[in-house]
């Protein structure tokens, strides 16, 4: 929706008495979905790799998929329940799920054109088709019957639905086959699902690994086999979402491990949210379903081609180079190459002054895996203490921290049990340490804890010394591969200090106390946070704010913000998804600027800059796991930590310096709500400049 205020002429003040919610904030579940309308647009960038633009679809239907798991999933439970608050922008829960349809049957018919119009041919002009049953001549059809025989046939489980059997259960995100079916003997017709098992890939390819058939048609073409003397009449796709955001209540939950099991186990039953079906699907099918899984039309989607694509990653992992990204090989961090050949100790390292990581432009494994290795090994440490949120399925981290507890070594993780969609692994990973001694616990009654923190203690000289490290990422070796995020390995004594404190809160019964050094959610962020905007609102023209982050959403931060562009504070925001701040609003935000990055590697870091942060005329450098996000003020468990030696925040004002002038991944937030992209003028890409930096400091 477009600012209009009919009583101001444009470019003079506007009061903001004159602002109404809807004017004043952005609806925060449109503003994701035009995230991920930025991810589609990278689908459609012939600029892009094909594979990686391949890659980029199956992304956006992943999100999608997340997004009505959770957050559509959330408003409809609002509308049962009949809620009648509105959201921060004024919107019920309603008109968000209406305007939501809208959006998403706008996104959806974009993806189909990319795919059909532009992808799959461009697949084919490169020696890779997408082919349908119907297309595949004598011999590749013959060869996918026995694929059939041999590896799908057999797994393969019809149901029907009749008064003797009753409807069956369709999990959640699974890929099915409607089929109807007639006896010839009475003509009576019955309706029967067939599963697409999940565990087989999504697309099956023929011998020669250029022909890529979708799964559910190879089936079809064989659904005689599964109702013998039966003439089936027809058959229809169809995928089902169903709500899976856990529901725990934690306070009467005496066991918080086997509470999250039994939730994971009820997930697969959570309430239908959306219907997607091919088109062809026929009236009858479609009311059959909508009934039985007790959804509206409006839940509907309708489809032309495969449903399900995050399937396409299986495409993606083609062996072609030739159409993917140049391969990255991560650098060791300066001063850390040493430690990683082993010719020296990295608590050595550290002790000569802060390190700063840039992932994954700097290596994970030769900085931050390497730090907790060596604690692990080292006789002198004594103890070691994390927080995990998401980790790998094969995470070295987790294997040095049973190793240190074999050791005999002090360990005790916090392990995150309710980080949504992981919450699997991380109860596996919890068990398995609890088995080697491991002191594991699942965070604060009420609260996620998301901050990113290591502690090691180690014995120097008959004292103890506390290293740490502070980041912006997970303690995730694959995603740190994949996700842009910044780290700290520090041995000042006030951050250990505040480390300490930290842990024994977590750990323990101790009250949290005021921290040197550390700016820790929920008690002490959000009032932290104020006060640094409202320094710089003081300081006027003079003031000056810089923000990276993944969302902002909170409308207390959102009018401080507000307040600090009319009192003369130039402010840039780079924001990855959500912003519900509407930039260059007159009067309101005309000195506030907002771009999102959206490339190769997805931004996750968190910079705060403050230029009177520290004191008049000295900056404040911030980075840490929190986003300005309700959830992260108020009910997480967050931690930012300043960077105070020059060197180093040169190193952060360098990336947000790259960032603001790229004009290659660069989207830019107008007042209105939308995004555009940044015309391309001096071809800056801030993936490519961050690579060549890095290069630069390790030949150095």
């Amino acid at each position: 929706m477009v600012v209009t205020h009919l009583d101001h002429p444009p470019g003079e003040p506007v009061g903001e008495a004159a602002l109404t919610d809807e004017d004043r904030y952005l609806n925060r579940e449109l503003s994701w979905l035009e995230f991920n309308a930025r991810v589609l647009a990278l689908a459609d960038d012939p600029q892009v790799p094909l594979l990686e633009r391949v890659k980029f679809l199956a992304i956006f239907s992943s999100n999608l998929d997340e997004f009505f798991q959770v957050r559509v999933a959330a408003l409809k439970d609002m509308v049962a329940a009949k809620v009648g608050s509105v959201s921060p922008d004024g919107r019920t829960a309603g008109r968000q799920l209406e305007q939501i349809s809208d959006r998403v049957g706008e996104l959806v018919s974009q993806q189909e054109e990319i795919y059909h119009e532009r992808i799959k041919p461009a697949l084919a002009t490169a020696g890779i088709w997408i082919s349908d049953w119907d297309d595949l001549d004598d011999e590749d059809r013959k060869y996918l019957i026995d694929v059939y025989e041999q590896r799908i046939f057999p797994v393969l489980t019809p149901l029907s639905f009749d008064p003797g059997h009753p409807f069956p259960y369709i999990s959640n995100l699974s890929l099915n086959l409607g089929v109807s079916v007639s006896d010839p003997d009475t003509g009576e017709r019955r309706f029967a699902r067939v599963k697409v098992p999940p565990l087989l890939p999504r697309f099956v390819i023929t011998p020669d690994g250029e022909r890529f058939v979708p799964l559910e048609q190879v089936i079809a073409a064989h659904l005689s086999t599964l109702f013998l003397g039966m003439d089936v009449l027809d058959f229809v796709p169809f995928r089902v979402t169903r709500n899976a955001d856990l529901t725990l209540e934690e306070e009467e939950a005496d066991d918080l491990l086997a509470a999250v099991e039994m939730e994971l186990r009820r997930r697969r039953f959570g309430r239908a949210v959306r219907l997607e079906v091919d088109h062809r699907m026929s009236a009858e099918m479609l009311e059959l379903l909508l009934r039985e899984l007790d959804l509206e039309p409006d839940d509907v989607s309708f489809h032309h081609g495969p449903l399900g694509l995050s399937g396409l990653w299986s495409v993606h992992a083609l062996p072609r180079p030739d159409l993917k990204d140049d391969p990255w090989m991560p650098v060791t961090p300066p001063g850390l190459a040493d430690a990683a050949d082993g010719n020296k100790s990295i608590f050595s390292v550290i002790r000569q002054g802060d390190i700063l990581m840039h992932h994954p432009y700097d290596s994970f494994a030769t900085s931050v895996e390497e730090f907790i290795r060596q604690a692990s090994i080292d006789p002198a440490v004594l103890a070691i203490k994390m927080t995990l949120y998401r980790t790998s399925g094969d995470s070295p981290i987790v294997a040095s921290l049973i190793r240190a507890a074999e050791q005999g070594k002090q360990v005790a993780a916090l392990v995150e049990l309710k980080a949504r969609f992981d919450e699997q692994t991380n109860i596996a990973w919890a068990k398995a340490l609890e088995q080697v001694g491991v002191h594991v616990v699942y965070g604060l009654m009420g609260l996620k804890t998301h901050t990113k923190t290591a502690l090691v203690i180690r014995e120097e000289g008959g004292a103890l010394r506390r290293y740490c490290h502070v980041g912006t990422g997970n303690y995730n070796s694959d995603t740190a591969r994949l996700y842009e995020d910044l780290g700290i390995l520090s041995a000042d004594p006030e951050l250990g200090a505040d480390l300490i404190h930290l842990f024994n809160h977590l750990t323990g019964y101790s009250r949290e106390v005021r921290y040197h050094k550390l700016i820790v959610a929920p008690r002490w962020l959000r009032p932290r946070v104020q006060d640094l905007i409202l320094g710089e609102a003081k300081a006027g023209r003079q003031g000056r704010i810089t923000i990276k982050m993944n969302s902002l959403v909170d409308p207390e931060m959102i009018d401080a913000l507000y307040a600090a562009s009319q009192a003369g504070v130039e402010i840039d925001l780079i924001i990855r998804g959500m912003c519900c701040l509407r930039p260059g609003v007159p009067g309101v935000s005309d000195r506030i600027r907002v771009r999102s990055i959206v490339g190769r590697y997805l931004e996750h870091s968190r910079i705060y800059y403050f230029a009177n942060g520290a004191a008049p005329g000295k900056p404040m450098y911030l980075i840490g796991s929190a986003d300005l996000m309700e959830r992260n003020l108020d009910r997480r468990v967050e931690a930012l930590a300043p960077v105070e030696a020059p060197s180093l925040q040169a190193r952060l004002q360098e990336v947000l310096d790259v960032s603001l002038t790229d004009d290659v991944l660069a989207w830019q937030l107008d007042a209105d709500g939308t995004w555009h992209r940044v015309p391309t003028v001096n071809h800056n890409d801030a993936h490519r400049r961050l690579q060549g930096l890095a290069l630069a400091r390790a030949r150095a």
